[in-house]
């Protein structure tokens, strides 16, 4: 049952050979372990494509697939989860990266009244850039890690659960 829901969301591999900025991976697509969906590719590919989604870069998405070909995770997977944040997400978690930096380098948070101009943007990356990108590394190596092991347990959860079906008496 997780397995089919995962399916029925990945983007197919010729989607992803279309891409121009995957064009560099054509080499690996051949490779059948990154596509395969079992528990150790998927598992792995949700902590590799999460970390990447997290972390504040353009490029996302390469990251996601260099990570899942590094670590042996379903490429279509890792990529997927690049798009956790979007527009509508991304200030709520910049905003738990900003504080987790913060609460790291002892500095109490800023009180910042947001501009939506490139000058202040550059006048404030000096305040509130290392806490942010510090922060952003820990908050996603720690949900990375995190998704691993839930991915993991609610995949054998889901195995086990049918192996119960199979053995029920109809």
């Amino acid at each position: 049952m997780f397995k089919k829901l995962i399916k029925k969301y990945l983007p197919d591999p010729a989607s992803l050979r279309a891409n121009p900025s995957m064009r560099r991976f054509e080499r690996f697509f051949h490779d059948g372990n990154l596509w395969h969906l079992n528990r150790r590719s998927v598992r792995t590919a949700f902590a590799m494509g999460l970390f990447a989604a997290l972390m504040p870069m353009p490029g996302q998405t390469v990251l996601a697939t260099i990570l899942a070909i590094w670590a042996r995770g379903n490429i279509p997977v890792a990529v997927a989860l690049c798009w956790l944040t979007n527009p509508l997400t991304m200030a709520p978690i910049f905003y738990v990266c900003y504080n987790i930096g913060s609460v790291v380098l002892q500095r109490p948070p800023l009180d910042i009244e947001f501009q939506a101009s490139t000058d202040w943007l550059l006048s404030q990356m000096e305040a509130v850039g290392l806490p942010f990108l510090i922060g952003s590394f820990i908050f996603a190596t720690a949900v990375s890690i995190t998704a691993y092991y839930v991915v993991n347990w609610l995949w054998i959860a889901s195995v086990r659960r049918q192996q119960k079906n199979r053995r029920r008496p109809s």
